[in-house]
């Protein structure tokens, strides 16, 4: 009977570990969750950026003109960033 008690008293404590390691892990996950929330709800709040002026879009399609014709940008690149300025 002793071994018989002995090996309940282990099966207890290990499921008592258990139960407590899995209740650690559960609050910090919601803690992670609920600051990844916070987050997301702030970035969400942030205002839009607005769009450029013509006049600041030709200036910046210039420097990147520049910037490809001294060899820094490759013409895919110059109208990769040229799409992204006449869409926004």
């Amino acid at each position: 009977m002793p071994g018989l008690l002995r090996g309940v008293a282990r099966t207890a404590a290990v499921a008592g570990t258990a139960t407590a390691v899995s209740n650690r892990v559960s609050r910090r996950q919601a803690g992670r969750w609920a600051r990844q929330d916070a987050e997301q709800a702030a970035y969400a709040q942030l205002p839009s950026e607005p769009s450029a002026s013509p006049e600041d879009k030709i200036t910046l399609l210039r420097e990147l003109g520049e910037l490809r014709d001294k060899g820094v940008l490759t013409s895919a690149e110059f109208e990769d960033q040229k799409r992204r300025i006449l869409s926004g």
